[in-house]
C-alpha cells in the first residue's frame, strides 16, 4: 500500500537516456556514483537483482536496481497524527525524490540507461524489489528494514549497470524470529491493526491515512538500532544454546 498523502513527483530528468547505454560502471566510476548519493544525504545504498521468476510474476522486463535509502525525520514520526504531520512527510519524500532525478541524470551523462521507479505505482511493489536485494526484512509491523535503521524511506532507479555488487544471501533473517518474540508493535497499537493471528490489517492502519507512526517509534530496531538488538539477540541465542549442552 502507498502513502496516500504523497503528492506525484514532477519528472525532474535534465538529461535524456543515452541511444546505446553501456552495461558495466569502473570502480572509480561507481565510487564517485556511491559519493554523490551520500553528499545528496542518503544514509546507504543497495543493489537488486530481479530474477526471472520476478521478472515474469510482475511483467516486466528490466532487472538492475539502485536502491536509495533516506532517512525519515525523528522529529516528523515523532509528531501527533495530523494534517500537518503529513505533509512534512510528503515534503521530504519530495525532496529526496528529486534528488534522485539528480542522480539518475549522473547515470545518464555517464552513458548508463537510468530511470526512476515511481514510488507511487501500484503495478509493482517497492518492497518485492528491496527483499530481492538480500539487504532487508520484512517486520512484523510490515515495514520493509534495512541494517541502516527502520526510519527508512526509499527511492529506486533501473539501470542498465549490469556489474553492480549484489549480494547473494540475506544475513538479515534472523529479524523474523526476533520479531515474533517481541510483538511491542501488536501491544501498543493504538488501532488495534493487528488480526488474532497477529497480522497487520491495513485497511485499519493509519499510517498511509494519517502519518501514524507509532509502531515504528516504540520498535526497538528504532529506539536502539540495528546492531545493538542484532548483538542482545545473537547473545540470547548462544546462552540457549549453551543451557541446551
Amino acid at each position: 500500500m502507498r502513502f496516500r498523502y504523497h503528492q506525484p513527483i514532477p519528472n525532474f530528468y535534465k538529461i535524456e537516456n543515452p541511444k546505446n547505454p553501456i552495461k558495466h560502471i569502473s570502480d572509480i566510476l561507481f565510487d564517485e556514483l556511491y559519493n554523490l548519493v551520500l553528499d545528496a544525504g542518503f544514509v546507504g545504498v543497495s543493489y537488486s537483482k530481479l530474477s526471472d521468476d520476478f521478472k515474469s510474476q510482475w511483467g516486466i522486463d528490466w532487472d538492475n536496481i539502485v536502491i536509495l535509502k533516506y532517512q525519515m525525520s525523528h522529529d516528523i514520526l515523532k509528531m501527533e497524527n495530523s494534517k500537518e504531520k503529513t505533509i512534512f512527510e510528503d515534503k521530504e519524500f519530495q525532496e529526496f525524490g528529486f534528488k534522485t532525478f539528480e542522480i539518475a541524470d549522473f547515470l545518464r551523462k555517464n552513458n548508463f540507461k537510468a530511470d526512476l521507479i515511481h514510488p507511487l505505482d501500484d503495478k509493482i511493489s517497492l518492497r518485492a524489489i528491496a527483499m530481492q536485494s538480500n539487504d532487508c526484512v520484512i517486520t512484523r509491523s510490515n515495514m520493509c528494514m534495512f541494517e541502516e535503521g527502520l526510519n527508512l524511506g526509499f527511492f529506486m532507479i533501473k539501470t542498465s549497470i549490469e556489474n553492480l555488487p549484489f549480494k547473494c544471501e540475506n544475513d538479515m533473517l534472523w529479524v523474523r524470529d526476533y520479531c515474533n518474540t517481541c510483538g511491542i508493535c501488536i501491544d501498543r497499537c493504538p488501532e488495534n491493526a493487528f488480526d488474532d493471528s497477529e497480522k497487520l490489517k491495513r485497511k485499519v492502519c493509519t499510517a498511509h491515512k494519517e502519518g501514524c507512526s507509532i509502531c515504528m517509534t516504540i520498535c526497538p530496531f528504532f529506539k536502539q538500532g540495528y546492531q545493538k538488538v542484532k548483538k542482545r539477540y545473537d547473545r540470547n541465542v548462544q546462552k540457549n544454546s549453551s543451557g541446551v549442552l
